[in-house]
């Protein structure tokens, strides 16, 4: 019998969902905007190699896959090299008419803010500032500063990055931590000397879901809808994900976040992980059957392997040895019918994320297990084979590989012949 699709509005009458209804968030006010960190902050993580610029353009490539509106490609004030990579990076984005706005990060001074520019003359592509600024109490004792000197600061490097036909998004560091007052005077000095986009940056993941809607809110009305708001966001707290959906959902138009959540310390919200929420949310229509293919290109190039347990891409995320949980797919499987395949033991479905469900054979199976892999292989499914296969895995300590049901399989292969 072949698989089938089953109707959308069938969902409602097999899944009772306590997700919707009072008390649930609503759609965010604005479309929904992504920007791709992960070759600027995601490669300042501790453990990450640097890719080659060809792997970059790889990943910019994936990005593009996934409807990712807008991405950094680096910090050209930092060396040469990260100079020249921008520049290559953003003539691919052109050659290739990538549906990707490129912007580059940079502190409020005026090398940083000159490299940007050279960077958008050599390329020849319109490369948006983000000009970075410290703004908490405890950043400013630590370095000195004070609100006038911020203020002075934020002024100047607004106007000089225009003066280089330059558009910025103005950045406060650990805006988390920020007094009101001082985001307000900052955000306002930004905008009103060009800036046409403002950052919010959870810089040490320090913001819960709470704290970020009611920061959020609060730039909101002070800013008014014509000023663009993004959210950036660690995960220090293991809060990244929810900050980001909270930050959506109370006025923000854009979050910032890396492939399988690599940067500074423990990293910045997973990319991959958002889009997925997004998803079954509502909130975007992406198609992301090929996000297992961005995560792999940015395990490659970094050097970051995917752990088994990561969701929606490790390798078990839609893998089950479970006697009961087999049993359940399986006879899914058997109805012809792939809504409930991908469903029946899954929140994330399967096949809207490039993924399949696997049924393996391990000390926790049982006979459906068995069954359901010599039927995949092409088997016969006789009692003494599921019960030689079912013996040899209640007898090991890990999930059977193919090769290992194999050889359980062999004296009953040598008394056919």
């Amino acid at each position: 019998m072949g698989m089938r699709a089953r109707a959308t509005e069938d969902s409602r009458a097999w899944i009772y969902d306590w997700n919707v209804g009072p008390g649930a968030p609503g759609r965010p006010p604005y479309p929904v905007e992504l920007n791709d960190e992960t070759l600027r902050d995601g490669l300042q993580s501790p453990s990450v190699r640097h890719p080659t610029v060809e792997e970059k353009k790889e990943i910019l490539h994936r990005m593009a896959d996934l409807g990712i509106h807008r991405a950094d490609i680096g910090y050209p004030g930092s060396s040469s090299r990260a100079l020249m990579d921008v520049v290559a990076l953003a003539r691919e984005i052109d050659a290739c008419r990538l549906p990707i706005r490129p912007n580059c990060a940079g502190r409020t001074a005026e090398p940083d803010i000159v490299a940007i520019a050279e960077a958008q003359q050599r390329s020849g592509v319109a490369i948006e500032a983000a000009l970075f600024l410290g703004s908490s109490p405890i950043r400013q004792y630590a370095e000195g500063w004070d609100l006038d000197f911020l203020l002075r600061t934020t002024e100047q490097a607004v106007k000089r990055a225009r003066s280089l036909g330059l558009e910025v998004m103005y950045v406060t560091e650990d805006t988390t931590r920020a007094r009101p007052a001082h985001l307000r005077a900052l955000y306002r000095a930004a905008v009103e000397a060009g800036a046409s986009r403002i950052c919010l940056a959870d810089t040490v993941g320090h913001a819960t879901p709470w704290g970020t809607r009611r920061l959020v809110r609060f730039i909101r009305r002070e800013l008014g809808p014509h000023v663009k708001i993004d959210w950036h966001g660690h995960r220090d707290r293991g809060l990244d994900l929810i900050n980001s959906l909270s930050a959506l959902e109370a006025g923000c138009n854009c979050v910032h976040a890396c492939g399988l959540g690599i940067g500074e310390r423990v990293g910045n919200t997973a990319m991959d992980l958002l889009l997925v929420n997004l998803k079954l949310l509502g909130w975007i229509e992406q198609d992301l059957r090929s996000l297992p293919a961005y995560c792999e290109a940015v395990s490659r190039a970094t050097g970051i392997p995917i752990p088994c347990n990561y969701p929606v891409v490790g390798k078990d995320a839609f893998e089950t040895s479970t006697g009961v949980h087999a049993a359940a797919i399986a006879k899914a499987f058997r109805k012809g019918d792939w809504w409930l395949a991908n469903r029946i033991y899954s929140g994330v479905p399967a096949d809207e994320v490039g993924r399949e469900q696997v049924i393996t054979v391990g000390p926790m199976s049982g006979q459906a297990n068995v069954a359901f892999w010599l039927e995949r292989h092409g088997l016969p499914v006789t009692q003494e084979a599921v019960e030689r296969v079912l013996s040899a895995a209640k007898l090991a300590d890990r999930v059977l590989t193919d090769e290992e049901i194999l050889a359980a399989l062999q004296p009953l292969v040598q008394k056919v012949g």
